[in-house]
């Protein structure tokens, strides 16, 4: 059966967005998915479906989680292949890169020109590099005082959603579960 690592947005922020961890796996569970484990309690959710469709499983994912929490809950999911290639490009574009990295994961691939929008975001020795579904932000030393955000990053994308992991979080769920 298929695997598929979920990345759930904007949870465990705040008083009013908790989804702890078993929570997040008993709903996964209960939408019809198997072998459900989670890394870290930022939304990391490994599951096989025998859904084959990216778009419905994270329809369905984000339909189960609404119902239960009462809060919408962006769900971006990526098939095994498709993060290994992810993490490959982690570790061709982070070579010889002395700040942080994080990645912006995507929903949907973004337009050519979206791209080159994108792309054209810069700060003061910082870079921004689209893959696929992912905007690799190759920083400083602070992702806090960077230019290159998830926000940034979205509003120079448009409609398109996104969650922000670092480079360590996508190497480790890779390594785990693929």
């Amino acid at each position: 059966m298929p695997t598929y690592i979920a990345f759930l947005r904007a949870i465990n922020l705040g008083a009013r967005r908790k989804f702890p961890k078993d929570d997040i796996v008993r709903v996964t569970e209960q939408a019809g998915f198997g072998e459900v484990a989670t890394y870290i309690n930022t939304g990391n959710v490994r599951l096989e479906t025998r859904r084959r469709s990216r778009a419905r499983i994270e329809e369905a994912l984000e339909a189960a989680y609404l119902a239960d929490r009462g809060f919408e809950v962006p769900t971006i999911a990526y098939a095994v292949p498709e993060l290994r290639d992810l993490a490959a490009d982690i570790e061709e574009l982070g070579a010889g890169h002395t700040g942080q990295h994080h990645l912006v994961l995507l929903k949907d691939t973004p337009t050519p020109a979206a791209v080159r929008a994108a792309e054209s975001v810069r700060g003061d020795g910082e870079r921004l590099v689209l893959r696929g579904r992912a905007a690799h932000l190759l920083i400083g030393d602070s992702f806090h005082t960077s230019t290159l955000s998830n926000a940034a990053i979205e509003k120079v994308l448009g409609d398109g959603v996104g969650t922000t992991r670092s480079a360590k979080v996508v190497r480790t769920v890779t390594e785990r579960w693929c």
